[in-house]
C-alpha cells in the first residue's frame, strides 16, 4: 500500500469539512440569531444548540424530564416562525390538533435561524435552586420522603399542586416530582419520592441521597393546581401521587377548610398506606373532610376493616351528583382515566376536572 495514501484521504476529509463549514457561512450558518419570546423578550443567539439548551442558558427553564432525550415529551413551547419541520422523533408526543398550533419539543428544535416563539408565561419564574437535603423520610418499603432547604435562592414560591425536578448529580438524568408541602414553608420543599425498578433517579434518591448532600432544583412548573373556586372537591391518587393532594390539603387547612372535600387513596396492602394518620387527624380538625383509604388486595394479616376493591369502584359506591364539583386527580394515565369514566358517570363537568398523570 502506497504510504501516501492515507495522507491523501485525510487531506481530503479536512478539505470537505472545510468547504462544508464555508458553505454554512454563507448560508447564514454561524451568524447571530434573533430568538423572540412571548412578543417581549429578545435574546441574541450565537451558537447553533437545541431551543431547550438556549433557553436553559438565559435562565429559562422549560421542564425536561428526560434531559433532551426526546422520551418524556414535557419540554412543549408554540413555534410561530422559523425553527424547521417537525422531525420524526417529536411526532410521538405531539396531536394533531397540537402540531396544527406549531406545537414542538424543545429539545429537537435547535435554534439555527431567527425564530419567534411561545412558552407558558409562568415558566419565565421558573428558577434553578442550590439545596441541601435535610431530612429524609421512609414512608413504605418503596417510597420516601425528602425535604430540601433551598439555599441560592433561599426561597420557592409555588402553588399547591405543582412540581419541581431533581437534577441527578454525576449522570445527565433530570426527573420530575410533585411538591408534597406546605406552599406557605417557601424556604424547604418536600417531594414524596417512589422507587421505580431499573429508575436512575429513583435509585439514586433510595439507595445513594443523604442528608446534607447538595442538589439543584428547578421550578415549580405545572398548571395542576388547586382552582380557588369554593367548589366541593374530590381527590383520588395512588403511590407518590399523595404529593400533590398533601400541598392543596395543607392550603385549605390553612384557610379553615371552608371547601368540602373527599380524599380517596387507593393501595395495594396495608403496606403500601402512609400518612394515614396525618389524614385522620386532618378529618378530626374539620369534619367538611373525609379521608377514604382502600385496598385492592389486602393480606390476611392486614386486619383491613376500611374500604376494598379498585379505587374507582370505591368512589363510584361513595359518590353522588358530582354536576357542581371540581376534581383533582394524581396517578398513572390508566388509573386517571378509569377515574374520568366514573366521575362522568356522576355528572361532573370535564372542565373541573383536574389531573397529573406519571
Amino acid at each position: 500500500m502506497n504510504p501516501f495514501v492515507p495522507i491523501i484521504l485525510i487531506g481530503g476529509l479536512i478539505l470537505i469539512t472545510l468547504f462544508l463549514i464555508v458553505i454554512d457561512k454563507l448560508l447564514g450558518g454561524g451568524k447571530e440569531k434573533m430568538l423572540l419570546v412571548n412578543e417581549d423578550t429578545i435574546i441574541p443567539v450565537k451558537n447553533e444548540d437545541t431551543l431547550l439548551n438556549t433557553l436553559s442558558n438565559q435562565k429559562i427553564y422549560i421542564p425536561s424530564a428526560c434531559g433532551g432525550k426526546a422520551t418524556c415529551g414535557f419540554c412543549k413551547f408554540r413555534l410561530i416562525e422559523g425553527g424547521g419541520e417537525v422531525k420524526p422523533t417529536e411526532l410521538p408526543f405531539l396531536s394533531k390538533e397540537e402540531r396544527d398550533l406549531g406545537i414542538r419539543l424543545s429539545c429537537q428544535v435547535k435554534v439555527k435561524d431567527d425564530m419567534k416563539i411561545e412558552i407558558p408565561k409562568e415558566l419565565l419564574h421558573a428558577k434553578a435552586y442550590q439545596t441541601k437535603v435535610v431530612e429524609i423520610i421512609e414512608q413504605t418499603y418503596d417510597i420516601k420522603l425528602v425535604r430540601f432547604k433551598l439555599i441560592d435562592p433561599d426561597k420557592m414560591e409555588f402553588k399547591p399542586g405543582q412540581y419541581a425536578q431533581i437534577k441527578v448529580p454525576g449522570i445527565d438524568v433530570i426527573r420530575a416530582y410533585s411538591i408534597a408541602s406546605n406552599p406557605k414553608d417557601t424556604s424547604e420543599i418536600e417531594l414524596i419520592i417512589r422507587q421505580v425498578p431499573n429508575g436512575k433517579a429513583t435509585t439514586f434518591v433510595h439507595k445513594a441521597l443523604q442528608v446534607g448532600d447538595k442538589i439543584t432544583l428547578t421550578g415549580p412548573y405545572g398548571d395542576f393546581y388547586l382552582r380557588d373556586s369554593g367548589r366541593e372537591m374530590i381527590c383520588i391518587a395512588g403511590g407518590s401521587g399523595k404529593a400533590p393532594i398533601r400541598s392543596i390539603l395543607y392550603y385549605l387547612k390553612d384557610r379553615g377548610m371552608t371547601r368540602k372535600v373527599t380524599y380517596f387513596f387507593g393501595a395495594k396492602s396495608k403496606r403500601d398506606l402512609y400518612m394515614t394518620e396525618e389524614f385522620e387527624q386532618l378529618m378530626t380538625e374539620f369534619p367538611n373532610f373525609t379521608y377514604v383509604p382502600a385496598l385492592s388486595e389486602p393480606l390476611e394479616e392486614d386486619n383491613w376493616k376500611g374500604e376494598v376493591g379498585l379505587i374507582t369502584d370505591v368512589v363510584d359506591r361513595h359518590t353522588d351528583d358530582l354536576s357542581e364539583a371540581e376534581a383533582y386527580l394524581c396517578g398513572s394515565p390508566g388509573m386517571i382515566n378509569a377515574c374520568n369514566k366514573v366521575l362522568s358517570k356522576h355528572k361532573i363537568k370535564e372542565h373541573n376536572v383536574f389531573f397529573d398523570k406519571f
